[in-house]
C-alpha cells in the first residue's frame, strides 16, 4: 500500500525556531541513518529501517522517520518522503523519493503491484508443507476493548501471499514471504491464520503470553523504472534474526 504522502510530509516541515517545537523537527547530533542506506540515487533512495522507528509520528510525539528526513536530504533543498509503510516492529528495505514526480511514479508502481517485495519472518512452530501460497482476503475490524485489527473475510479485499521455509531451528521456522498485494498487516495476518502460525512476538496476532518484538524484515525490493534501471536493494538479516540461530539466506 501507499503510505506517507509527499504533501502531507511537506506540510509539517519545520521552518526556524519552530523546528524546537513541531513534529518531524529534525534529531541533533549523528547521523544515525546514514549507515541504513541501501541504495540512493537523484530521485530515490532506500533505507533499512531499523525495528522500533515508525514511519508516520507517533500520538504521544516520540521520535519518527521524519525526524530523520532532513539528514537524509543530502544537499537537496526538498526532503525525501516515505512511498509506503513498514509497521514500527518491521525492519529492511524502505523506499524514500526524493521528489514528488518520483513520489507519484513509486506509490503507482506499489498501487499496480508492479514492485517485487521480499520479507523474512521467524515463525512460531514449523509449517506442515515447505511451501504454499495464502489467498485470504482481509478486513478490518474495531472494537472498543480490543481496538483494531486486521481479518480473513470473503468479502475483504483480496491479498494474496506466497511463501517458503528457508530454515528451521529449535522448533521455529524461518519463512520467505513474497506479498503479491500490500494490506495493511498482510503478512501477519496470512502467517497465523493462513498458515495457521504467528510470526514470534506479534502482540496482536501471536500467541498469548509470547508478545514482544514482531519478528518480520523487509529483506528485498525492486521497483521498475521506464528507461532506468530498476530500483534494487537487499537488507541484511537483522540481529534480533540471527540471536536466535538463524543465518543470512544463501
Amino acid at each position: 500500500m501507499t503510505g506517507t504522502g509527499w504533501g502531507r510530509i511537506a506540510a509539517r516541515r519545520p521552518k526556524g525556531k519552530e523546528a524546537l517545537c513541531r513534529r518531524g523537527r529534525p534529531v541533533q547530533g549523528r547521523r544515525v541513518l546514514d549507515e541504513h542506506i541501501l541504495f540512493i540515487d537523484g530521485e530515490a533512495m532506500v533505507i533499512d529501517k531499523p525495528s522500533g522507528l515508525p514511519v508516520d509520528p507517533p500520538r504521544d510525539g516520540s521520535i519518527s522517520l521524519e525526524n530523520h528526513l532532513q539528514s537524509l536530504s543530502f544537499g537537496f533543498k526538498r526532503w525525501p518522503s516515505a512511498v509506503h509503510r513498514l509497521d514500527r516492529d518491521t525492519s529492511g528495505c524502505l523506499l524514500l523519493a526524493r521528489n514528488p514526480k518520483a513520489h507519484k511514479r513509486y506509490a503507482l508502481a506499489f498501487e499496480e503491484g508492479k514492485v517485487e517485495k521480499t520479507y523474512l519472518a521467524i515463525l512460531d512452530g514449523i509449517p506442515a508443507q515447505e511451501s504454499g501460497l495464502v489467498d485470504l482476503p482481509l478486513a478490518k475490524i474495531s472494537t472498543r476493548e480490543a481496538g483494531w485489527r486486521m481479518v480473513g473475510d470473503p468479502r475483504g479485499k483480496p491479498a494474496t501471499t506466497a511463501w517458503r521455509v528457508v530454515a528451521t531451528v529449535d522448533g521455529r521456522a524461518l519463512v520467505e514471504f513474497r506479498p503479491t498485494t500490500g494490506r495493511t498487516h498482510q503478512i501477519r495476518v496470512h502467517a497465523a491464520t493462513g498458515i495457521g502460525l504467528p510470526i514470534h512476538g506479534d502482540p496482536v496476532y501471536g500467541r498469548e503470553g509470547q508478545a514482544g518484538v514482531t519478528l518480520l524484515h523487509a529483506s528485498a525490493l525492486v521497483v521498475p523504472r521506464e528507461g532506468k534501471n530498476p530500483i534494487e536493494a537487499k537488507a541484511p538479516l537483522p540481529a534480533r534474526f540471527t540471536a536466535l540461530g538463524f543465518a543470512e539466506p544463501a
